[in-house]
């Protein structure tokens, strides 16, 4: 196979990146598919400093006490916190492994975890590094270590998981949202998987996870038809086991990478294939998904819509634009439109595909849009607005790598940076890629 065409390198740019980058699109049609597919995936920057005054692992803040005092942990809890937010958005604005990125953020969503149920931004840090290192890793890993994870472990309620009184909200989750789904296990397994969980806590002293031997019930359990003296590692062992748990992972792939439609069986059934012959690596399971028959299909472009994320931060990568100091906090634009990270709405995390569009969303989302075209959010130097810091190529290659870029459904003639800019972002197809 010959090397990228503009639309192809264009495509792959877009759904694995923050944005359709117009330096990676030319990088990549230098390349072979699998050439750029191998560069995503070895393309693993993991550089990431951490959020101004975040202390890395602290003691655990017990929200136990009288009223001031647990209102001054929330309050601190809401200042770290806003940091916190911060520093992820930045990172997404400037990492230069856009990818690596985008993955961090999908198993975020696969595993959501809040500020305002955990009030301890420390430890949703660790865990968003944790998320980072297994990204393209292996999803067994994975999966043990979220089990483990201090933020999961109290925005799950896991910590008070002990044999006296069972707390059955993580392995509720862990069934339902993590692995199986709805429909493959019974109420009984999760109150069995709940058993094998109890003593799994956090240390009062450094924050990290402990295991309360004490608080475990070594009772034998039974869980999707085995019996044994069950620990929280069996569990996720046994869910690696059952064929469903890579059959929902793929399909969440599916949703993430084709199209936001029913997916097709017969890709699902494959792509889990690979995923557990490879033992769960999840690089191998994205090498199958790009490189399959429906991502290259032209009947799935324009078939996802896009997150607040991709269309605030993505537009900024895809026109670079000099956002200046003070004026524009991009962390609170997107609580505004929906997805403020760190901070799901529940469980079950951002919904995504048509969730993004309502008739409240799709008004803050053309604001944005108009206001970020107008240069509106930014200082006086950038009134230009993003038209003012696009690239400097002749104004007819400009258009057809705007009209490339997204499948528009009207562009001005005029060759003009200012109204191309306009009606590239403010256009109801620049919502979809």
């Amino acid at each position: 196979m010959g090397k990228l065409s503009f639309d192809e390198a264009r495509h792959l740019t877009a759904r694995t990146g923050i944005g359709a980058e117009w330096e990676t699109i030319q990088r990549f049609q230098t390349m072979t598919r699998q050439q750029a597919i191998e560069f995503l995936l070895k393309n693993r920057n993991m550089r990431t400093p951490p959020p101004p005054g975040m202390s890395p692992w602290p003691k655990m803040v017990s929200l136990r006490g009288n009223m001031r005092r647990r209102k001054m942990i929330k309050r601190i809890s809401r200042v770290e916190g806003k940091s916190l937010q911060d520093w992820w958005v930045k990172h997404l604005m400037d990492t230069p492994a856009p990818f690596l990125e985008r993955m961090t953020l999908f198993w975020h969503n696969h595993f959501p975890s809040s500020i305002m149920k955990t009030t301890q931004p420390s430890m949703l840090y660790q865990q968003n590094l944790m998320l980072r290192k297994h990204a393209f890793g292996n999803f067994g890993k994975m999966l043990h270590a979220v089990a483990k994870d201090p933020a999961m472990l109290l925005y799950l309620d896991g910590y008070e998981n002990i044999k006296e009184e069972p707390n059955e909200n993580f392995s509720r989750e862990l069934l339902e949202l993590f692995t199986l789904g709805l429909g493959h296990y019974s109420e009984n397994d999760m109150r069995e998987a709940a058993r094998a969980f109890t003593g799994w806590s956090i240390d009062d002293r450094n924050g990290r996870f402990i295991n309360n031997v004490a608080d475990h019930d070594n009772g034998v359990k039974t869980f999707l038809g085995k019996r044994g003296n069950f620990k929280g590692e069996d569990i996720v062992n046994i869910l690696l086991q059952h064929p469903r748990t890579a059959e929902r992972i793929s399909e969440k792939m599916w949703k993430e990478f084709i199209n936001i439609s029913r997916p097709d069986a017969r890709f699902i059934k494959q792509w889990a294939n690979t995923f557990r012959k490879s033992n769960y690596d999840i690089a191998t399971l994205l090498r199958a998904v790009l490189t399959s028959e429906p991502f290259w299909d032209r009947r799935n472009r324009g078939a996802l819509i896009k997150s607040p994320i991709e269309l605030t931060i993505g537009t900024l990568r895809t026109l670079p634009y000099s956002l200046g100091r003070g004026r524009m906090d991009l962390a609170h634009n997107l609580s505004i439109m929906g997805q403020a990270v760190f901070e799901h709405p529940s469980v079950k995390g951002w919904e995504g595909g048509t969730d993004w569009i309502s008739t409240q969303s799709i008004l803050r989302r053309n604001s944005m849009m108009t206001n970020l075209a107008r240069g509106n959010l930014n200082e006086k130097k950038n009134r230009g607005g993003i038209a003012h810091k696009m690239p400097d190529i002749p104004p007819q290659v400009l258009r057809e790598w705007l009209l490339a870029i997204e499948p528009l459904q009207a562009m001005p003639t005029q060759p003009g940076k200012q109204r191309l800019a306009r009606a590239f972002v403010l256009d109801p197809a620049y919502h979809v890629t």
